[in-house]
């Protein structure tokens, strides 16, 4: 009896660990839910987060997509200045660019119609040229006659100003001399052709002006090379 009783208990005490162990198993199979869950959704919010910008960069893209699809007519538009809206009325043709960081009114202007147009202005009160100058876009590009116009008037603290564009080929750069309208630009003319090669029509001693007679070249134009060397030839 005594021994069955020992067997009895023996067996009770094994039944009891292995519901223990499973009682374990089962707390750790619990436990290691939750941390795959919380992971799973850890992983999700990630990806939730790497998504958003992509769709904010997309976004983005698509905003700079319409932007560029935007008539170009629209961006391009400049308002007329004062001096525009007078040649318009006078039936006088130009074009009208963005105005320089000062405010300066510029007008393109076709090389044929460049002396009416600057007569037109001398009469309308630009008196004096205050400067004439050349300038080159860039190698295989137009190259630019530039005239910035100003009245000259008593007691005038800040006298008006108008700049004209006249863009020309680089092969054959020509455009009437202004000089029977503005005294003022005789050497400036000059100089512009010594350094760029602006054929001033009408001018009445264009030649070079700070290189010597015999150089060759334009050194101011963006392709220029530079010689190697200049043999000097007598003074004259």
């Amino acid at each position: 009896m005594a021994e069955e009783s020992k067997e009895e208990s023996k067996a009770e005490e094994s039944k009891a660990e292995e519901s223990k162990a499973e009682e374990s198993k089962a707390e750790k199979s619990k436990a290691k839910k939750p941390k795959a869950e919380e992971s799973k959704a850890e992983e999700s919010k990630e990806e939730s987060k790497a998504k958003k910008p992509k769709a904010e960069e997309s976004e983005a893209e698509e905003s700079e997509e319409e932007s560029e699809a935007a008539p170009a007519e629209e961006k391009s538009i400049v308002k007329a200045g004062a001096v525009s809206l007078w040649l318009t009325e006078n039936g006088f043709d130009h074009e009208s660019l963005q105005a320089d960081h000062s405010g300066i009114e510029i007008i393109k202007v076709e090389a044929d119609f460049l002396l009416p147009l600057c007569t037109a202005l001398y009469a309308y009160g630009f008196n004096s040229l205050q400067c004439q100058a050349g300038i080159d876009l860039g190698p295989g590009q137009q190259l630019v006659s530039v005239y910035n116009l100003i009245k000259i008037s008593d007691n005038a603290d800040r006298p008006e100003e108008v700049r004209l564009k006249v863009f020309l080929p680089r092969e054959n750069p020509r455009v009437p001399s202004v000089y029977w309208i503005w005294k003022t630009a005789d050497w400036q003319e000059r100089e512009s052709y010594d350094m760029y090669g602006i054929v001033y029509e009408g001018h009445p001693d264009l030649k070079r002006i700070l290189m010597p007679e015999d150089w060759v070249g334009w050194p101011l134009r963006k392709d220029y090379v530079s010689p190697d060397f200049y043999e000097l030839q007598d003074a004259y």
